[in-house]
């Protein structure tokens, strides 16, 4: 086992903000799922990830119990939860050292933001020298308001603004950012039917 897939963020603090009326793909815990299946049928470790806020009185501080893995995940024993405090993976946790102790080279990343933890996370892997492949299609994300925008709009103000960034923009920009540069961009799809075929 060389290969790893992360699973970064797919957790309940999200669900629970009013910006979940706008993600981009509210049934992501199924492809993930999906994607959890492939790893562990492939004998690959699974890593999840969750990112956590302590002491803010936000939806990611721990005391208020959304930091947990999405209803429909399921962790199996022995697969490792680690927390993070950053946007990516690697700053504040010690995934390096864990991939580093089980000889892993190979990342597959998924999860929730795209263009924020999940692309982090595959910038700062691709530069520690891991294979990166960065599933788009595994991945979800909201709209994001213009930088001069003022703070604490509701959803409808944020998406009726012009100068918003749709969630399906955003998506496409990480695409064209990470792609041949950081990580090999796929589909979950693409990676099912290569599964099958080396079956």
């Amino acid at each position: 086992m060389n290969r790893a897939l992360i699973v970064i963020d797919v957790q309940e603090s999200f669900r629970a903000g009013p910006q979940w009326e706008a993600i981009s793909d509210p049934e992501i815990a199924g492809k993930v799922n999906r994607l959890v299946r492939l790893a562990r049928a492939a004998g690959d470790l699974v890593v999840w990830v969750l990112h956590s806020e302590p002491g803010t009185g936000g939806l990611f501080d721990p005391a208020l119990g959304q930091v947990r893995l999405m209803e429909e995940l399921r962790r199996a024993e022995g697969e490792p939860l680690i927390h993070k405090t950053s946007h990516n993976a690697f700053t504040t946790t010690n995934l390096q050292q864990l991939l580093t102790e089980r000889g892993i080279g190979e990342l597959t990343v998924c999860g929730i933001r795209t263009e924020q933890c999940v692309e982090t996370t595959t910038r700062v892997a691709s530069d520690l020298g891991y294979r990166v492949t960065f599933v788009v299609d595994a991945t979800a994300t909201g709209p994001i308001p213009h930088r001069d925008a003022p703070a604490g709009r509701s959803i409808a103000e944020i998406l009726a603004d012009p100068r918003t960034l749709p969630a399906e923009e955003v998506v496409r920009r990480t695409e064209y950012a990470l792609a041949g540069r950081f990580a090999t961009v796929t589909t979950v799809g693409r990676l099912e039917a290569g599964a099958a075929l080396a079956a």
